[in-house]
């Protein structure tokens, strides 16, 4: 080399030598750094749920577990109200611990959230054998999270309302959580606690959420029918054997429900039988409503910083080698199978929903979160592919990576605003309605059996006398939860 003493020889550098090709020292920085837009986001949002306070069917929780604990409501949900056990068990979990309990579930179910994608994304990537930058499955993760329980048309009832949460936002995640033992196994041991732990959560969610088990069946029985192509040859039996776990777990859970004495009583009220379900105008009915469901995802441009996120994993991701990371052999397959997988749950949710809410359904956002953590994991897979697919054909892919960092950080903006004025909204109510309920346990506290209420209202919460007086439900659990013999219904606060 030029400049080195006769017969020497001046070695490469090390991060030179050792670097994979493409990788740059400051990719280690700018990956996560990306990270703190959407994590931030979780942050301010989780602060805000200090101003939660019960509404809708809360009022209705809350006596049943002061006075009965968690054996009661669990117990009124399965022979009365719905059926679904698991889901009884989780509402007293947070219900024991009265308005507190709403105020800590945002930051509770937040990081849950995040901690299950974090280690799906993370156990994913070594089982793929990919090398990436330090921070990119916080990235993919917290991304994906900021996305499902910010992005919505309603993130009240997505992310704050503690009921809604738990029948429709908390359930993908857990099943997604059942991932994470399948990923980690090495061993016989290990494979066999992935499959046992695949039945038990399958068990819970088929008693936890009727949407969600619709979608974990579906998306098992397209794995189990593509496993032949998809799986690695060493895996294929475990990979099906897994499915088989999960489907058999989830339909049990699902049957339990289904006989129990409150999903027949639920069925009845909203006529949704079996004839009701497949009756040629619920069907069509269903199908339109779920257009309207697709058209407004379609058209909500901030899931494409789920694309992105994925599109910088497929232009970051090195093999052990160093080599780029080549995309799957059958993506065809996988991204057929993962969209008809999409659009065949999605539509099979809207279906069950819609003797409850008729058109309602298209409108009822909550009832979305059920598949839509699959659409955005759809997003970043197909992100991923793109990104594989460019960078053997591109020679810098530099501009790439920068519009891909910028649509990450902008996809947050929109949000942010949106949460800044719900905090200030949810902050008026909470001071109203902590002015109401200190008045109201005054009365209650001198003896009186009736008082007045007012309905104190955000995001298109159910309220006591809504539409002006005309709707009473739910007051008689607000003279519940008060001890009173009735509420009446007041347009003004004490």
């Amino acid at each position: 080399m030029v400049g080195s003493a006769p017969g020497t020889t001046v070695p490469e550098q090390p991060d030179e030598r050792l670097r994979p090709p493409g990788r740059r020292p400051w990719t280690g920085l700018w990956v996560p750094a990306l990270a703190l837009p959407p994590l931030v986001l979780l942050a301010a949002a989780s602060w805000t749920g200090r101003w939660v306070r019960p509404s809708a069917d809360d009022w209705c929780f809350l006596p049943v577990v002061r006075d009965e604990g968690i054996s009661g409501i669990v117990g009124t949900f399965y022979l009365d109200d719905n059926g679904r056990v698991a889901n009884g068990l989780l509402v007293g979990a947070y219900a024991r611990f009265g308005v507190a309990g709403h105020q800590w579930f945002a930051v509770v179910s937040a990081v849950l959230t995040l901690g299950v994608l974090w280690a799906v994304a993370g156990a994913a990537l070594r089982r793929a054998g990919l090398s990436v930058p330090r921070g990119t499955a916080l990235l993919l993760a917290s991304m994906a999270t900021a996305l499902f329980l910010f992005a919505t048309t309603n993130t009240y009832k997505t992310f704050y309302w503690p009921a809604a949460s738990v029948s429709h936002t908390l359930p993908p995640v857990l099943a997604c959580a059942a991932l994470i033992p399948l990923l980690r196994s090495r061993s016989r041991r290990g494979r066999l606690f992935a499959s046992v732990s695949a039945f038990l959560m399958g068990l819970v969610i088929g008693t936890l959420s009727e949407e969600t088990t619709v979608v974990v069946l579906v998306v098992l029985v397209a794995a189990a029918l593509t496993g032949r192509r998809v799986f690695p040859a060493h895996a294929r039996t475990y990979g099906r054997a897994w499915c088989a776990a999960g489907i058999a777990g989830t339909g049990t859970g699902a049957l339990i429900l289904l006989a129990s004495p409150g999903s027949q009583a639920r069925r009845e009220r909203f006529g949704a039988q079996n004839a009701a379900l497949l009756a040629p105008d619920s069907l069509i009915g269903s199908l339109r409503g779920f257009g309207e469901i697709i058209a407004t995802v379609a058209t909500t441009w901030q899931y494409a910083g789920a694309v992105a996120a994925g599109l910088l994993l497929g232009l970051l991701a090195d093999r052990a080698d160093g080599t780029p990371a080549r995309p799957p052999a059958h993506r065809a397959l996988l991204a057929t199978t993962g969209t008809l997988a999409l659009l065949v749950s999605g539509y099979l949710c809207t279906v069950i929903t819609y003797p409850a809410f008729a058109e309602r359904v298209a409108v009822a956002n909550r009832l979305w979160n059920d598949y839509l953590l699959l659409y955005i994991v759809l997003l970043v897979g197909a992100g991923l592919l793109i990104g594989q697919a460019l960078r053997p054909l591109a020679r810098n892919t530099v501009p790439v990576k920068a519009v891909c960092a910028a649509l990450c950080v902008l996809v947050c903006i929109g949000p942010a605003i949106a949460l800044a004025r719900l905090d200030t909204n949810m902050q008026a109510r909470a001071e109203r309605w902590d002015r109401q309920d200190r008045w109201l346990r005054e009365r209650a506290a001198a003896g009186a059996d009736a008082a007045p209420y007012t309905p104190v209202t955000v995001s298109g919460m159910l309220e006591p006398f809504s539409r002006q007086g005309r709707s009473p439900w739910p007051a008689g659990c607000v003279a519940d939860y008060y001890r009173l013999e009735r509420v009446t219904y007041s347009t003004e606060l004490p």
